[in-house]
Formats: structure tokens, sequence, C-alpha cells
């Protein structure tokens, strides 16, 4: 057996296509702000304690972790007391409709969901309705071909009886377009059933949601490190079916790193301090990577052109797979990502594409970062624009299929 060096660095791996210039663009979770990360740093040192412990060391992590939680709350409008921290986006999204039909399980166990939720949403849904061979137990609503839900049918599945939750994305993480929230949320209130809002994709990069029972972000959509938001409005009936300890208000069992907690709430306040001009700045990139898009043979833009997040964007070329043009790039420099982004981003087709009945296969998505983190945004978007007509080209070419 070789021996132990204690000297041995163990560090990231080099890249395995190494370019004199990487690109990000495929920022759904991408690197911390950069005062986040100076924060973040600086936090191990003065959080690292137990906020449950009587210490002084305790009561200094306590007081940090209240005051992250104040930002977080003051940004989103609602009171600290609504606000849990969780290890994740997913996460706090499968445990915000876990508490809501908990709470309401004598009255039933249905959920209604747009077609394009997240796949904490879908997957387990269609996970209890298979174990209890009952398909009733999941809706999933219809959207049109720009991935908005269809009212006529959401208001039509609140209807049916034992439905207790529903959940509906603020904005699609993938194509960008915009749910109407304050229409589904009037339906919702209409019939008694809480609204679950998924704000993971649009959280301090888009407006914040009003209209909500129960909203869920997640801190890496601002800048932030992977930290789960969930926050529950008071008067909502909501309790984990899994409670076992009063942390962050009987919402999780595991108290949230403060360093974390501390990095998320200045990630907040930088990027909402720049909201406007970040906004204004990357809804053109993107408004110049859809016509740059729409200028290739055979390839179309989906998603709504004007209402939706101003930093995504989704492509899909035809006669070519997602995940060659991914590599085509990726050689050039650009990170950019392909399958669906409500998946953890595998390869398989994207079902949010498929629900829109657009093409799903040959699909590209960027998610532009914050000009913050990526201060050559605007010259990164300026080259892939330049690169994107003949590298679908070329790899139509190796395919033998050219442009038609």
């Amino acid at each position: 057996m070789p021996s132990h060096d204690p000297g041995t660095n163990v560090g990231p791996p080099p890249p395995s296509a190494p370019s004199a210039r990487r690109r990000l663009l495929d920022a759904a979770s991408g690197p911390l702000h950069p005062v986040a990360r100076d924060t973040l740093v600086a936090a191990v040192s003065a959080g690292w304690a137990d906020p449950a412990r009587l210490h002084a060391e305790g009561r200094t992590a306590r007081a940090l972790l209240d005051r992250s939680r104040e930002v977080i709350a003051s940004g989103l409008g609602v009171r600290p007391a609504e606000v849990s921290l969780l290890p994740s986006g997913p996460t706090a999204l499968e445990r915000a409709l876990d508490g809501v039909r908990y709470a309401a399980r004598r009255r039933g166990a249905r959920t209604v969901a747009s077609a394009v939720e997240h796949s904490a949403v879908l997957v387990p849904a269609r996970a209890r309705a298979a174990r209890a061979d009952d398909p009733r137990l999941l809706a999933e609503v219809p959207v049109d071909a720009l991935g908005r839900v269809d009212l006529e049918a959401w208001e039509s599945a609140l209807a049916a009886p034992g439905t207790v939750v529903a959940a509906l994305q603020s904005a699609n993480g993938e194509v960008g377009t915009r749910q109407p929230l304050e229409e589904a949320h009037a339906v919702a209130r209409a019939h008694g059933i809480p609204l679950v809002v998924d704000a993971m994709a649009g959280l301090g990069r888009d407006a914040v949601p009003e209209h909500f029972d129960v909203l869920v972000g997640d801190a890496r959509s601002w800048g932030g490190p992977p930290l789960g938001v969930l926050v529950v409005r008071e008067g909502v009936r909501w309790q984990w079916s899994g409670a076992r300890a009063d942390v962050e208000y009987g919402r999780t069992d595991v108290s949230p790193w403060v360093p974390l907690a501390l990095a998320a709430a200045e990630a907040w306040q930088q990027a909402r301090a720049t909201t406007v001009e970040d906004e204004a700045l990357t809804r053109s990139l993107v408004g110049a990577v859809r016509e740059a898009a729409a200028g290739v043979p055979d390839t179309v833009v989906v998603g709504d052109p004007d209402d939706r997040l101003p930093h995504v964007v989704t492509f899909s070329s035809l006669y070519v797979d997602g995940e060659a043009l991914v590599g085509a790039l990726d050689q050039h420099g650009y990170a950019v990502a392909s399958g669906s982004a409500c998946t953890s981003s595998t390869l398989e087709p994207s079902h949010v594409l498929a629900a829109m009945g657009v093409l799903t296969h040959g699909n590209v998505r960027v998610t532009l970062p914050l000009p913050a983190v990526s201060p050559s945004v605007e010259a990164d978007v300026a080259d892939l624009c330049a690169v994107l007509a003949p590298t679908v080209a070329r790899v139509r070419s190796e395919l033998g299929v050219g442009d038609l």
C-alpha cells in the first residue's frame, strides 16, 4: 500500500480542453459574486459555530444567521420568521410542496403543476402517483408554444376534488418565459389551494414575485452559494411531514452553515444594488444571442421574446445533438449548456421543450452571469454570436448533414 504524503495538495483537476480564455455563459449555478466570495472566506472564521449553542461563539453565529435572514427577507418583502434556509433550492422546492400537502392530508393529496415545472416538483409527484396507482394525484397542466401555462386548463385542474397544492414557476429557467402568476394565484385562492411559486431561476435577476403563498429561491441565481430559500407566508397551513426538530421554524432538521448564509445575504445586497443596470445589459445581450441564433439555418429560438427573464435564452438546431454543440463550443472556450435546466442539467431530451411542442434535440441554453461575476460578458456574447453559425455548420458537416 502506498504511503500517505501529508504534504500532497488536493485541488481541482486541470481542464480537459484548455483554452486561452474561458467564457462563462452557463451561469445557472455559476461562480460566487466576488464580494460574496470574500464574505464567505471571512465568515469561516467569524461564524463557524453552531447557532443553536449557548456559548459566545454560538451566540455570534446566531446573530450572524439572523442578520442574513433579515437581509434576504427584506429584499423579498416578507417577515424574517417566514424565511427558512435549506441546503439547496431543489430541496426547498420539494419541502415546500411536502409541507402544504401534508398539512392538508385530511382533505386530499392531489398536486396541480404546469408541465414545465422543475424536476423537484414533477419527479416526486409522478412517483407518488405511481406508488398509489392513482394517476389523478398529479395533474400536469399544458403550456403553449412559448411555455406559458394554459389558464383555462389550470382552473379546471384546480377544481378537481382532492386538490391540495398548486405549483407554478415565476419564470422558466430554460426558455425564460414568465408565467401569469397574478391570474394563476387568483384562481388558486378562489379554490382555497395554496400556490407554491418556484422563483429559483429569477430571484436577484428579475422582479420579486408578489403573488404566492409559498415561495422558493436559490442563492445561486443571484451570485450566492448553493443555499435554498423557503418562504411560507404567515397564515398558510404548512407542516413538514418529516419534522423532527424545531430548526429553521420547523422546516428542516439541519441548521444552515452560517458562512453560506452570510455569503448569500451579501450576494443578494450586491445583486439588488445593480439590478436595473444589469437587467438592461443582459436583456440586450440575450436579444443579440436570439438574433444570431435565429439567423442560423434550421434553428429556432424558443420562449417568449419579450415577456421573459432578462438573462436566459435557448435555441434548437436541426440535424445535430445539443451535446455535440456544447462540446464544440466548449473547445472554443464557451461554457454553455444543453438538455433541461429543470432536470439537473442532464443530457436527456428537455421535458420543457417537449411540453411546448418545439424541437427537443440540438438545443443550447445560455444563462448569462451577473456582470460583476463576469466583467467580460459583453465581449463574450459578441464572440459567441460571431462563431455560432460556423460552429453549427461545422458540427453538421462532421455528422454529414450540412445546412439544408
